[in-house]
């Protein structure tokens, strides 16, 4: 795994990458990228696998400009630019496939294919009831519940983390906040740009994910002209650290690996 730090828009972006063949852009969810995670190897042993930290989140510095997640879409286009990056495939987890329908709906002609994996970013239901529940408003416990389909297995030793890997913890907690608090974990514009997404789209989603539902996940893909939905077992809303094997399995066979 290789890391460097790239100017992009005035933005300081940690990048990871590693492994050959056709790039792959992978944009993180809520809990930052960290290349111990199971799902990295395999992946990168097919791909050139291109992971930036988002603005806020492990080294990448966040501006005072910077304050949603359609400026990290545009930040992400202009990485693409500057990497030669074209007729892409692209796999974004929770707000990370936020960023990537994002990006899709800009600039379509230069995304191959697409892979959201419990993807935020829209709302379906009524006004007056959230989509998406409120992580912050509830004890941790409860949120991993919601996360997880085995919280038990899945629950970090904090005692057993350095200084630096609680502070970036804490970081992403507070970058995650600033983006998404309002309209909470949405941007009411992007469901009206969703039908300019050309690439086909797989939506994943973990059986057990307590934040993002089915009939969220059914209703955000009816949004989108070429799309389709998976479910994988035994997982919640992070099938990729859950289930990494079916995860892997069923995102090449979409990619055409």
């Amino acid at each position: 795994m290789q890391a460097t730090t790239l100017k992009v828009a005035d933005v300081d972006l940690e990048l990871l990458e590693c492994g050959q063949g056709r790039a792959l852009l992978f944009l993180h969810g809520g809990g930052g990228f960290d290349a111990r995670q199971p799902f990295v190897d395999p992946l990168s042993a097919k791909r050139r696998l291109i992971a930036p930290s988002h603005p806020g989140f492990g080294k990448s510095g966040l501006p005072d400009w910077l304050e949603s997640v359609d400026d990290i879409a545009h930040i992400y286009l202009e990485l693409m630019d500057l990497l030669d990056l074209r007729d892409l495939d692209v796999i974004g987890c929770s707000i990370g496939g936020w960023i990537a329908a994002e990006m899709a709906t800009k600039s379509p002609e230069r995304i191959r294919r697409l892979v959201l994996v419990g993807p935020v970013g829209i709302k379906v239901g009524p006004a007056d009831k959230l989509d998406i529940p409120d992580i912050f408003a509830m004890p941790e416990d409860q949120v991993q519940k919601l996360l997880y389909h085995d919280p038990g297995r899945m629950k970090r030793d904090t005692a057993k983390m350095s200084d630096e890997e609680l502070a970036a913890v804490f970081r992403a907690r507070e970058t995650l906040a600033l983006l998404t608090w309002e309209p909470w974990m949405h941007n009411p514009k992007l469901k009206r740009r969703l039908h300019r997404i050309a690439a086909p789209t797989l939506f994943l989603r973990g059986e057990s994910d307590g934040v993002v539902s089915q009939a969220y996940l059914e209703a955000y893909s009816r949004l989108l002209p070429n799309a389709r939905t998976l479910t994988i077992e035994a997982a919640g809303h992070t099938p990729q650290l859950e289930q990494p094997a079916a995860f892997i399995d069923r995102v090449l066979e979409f990619l055409g690996d």
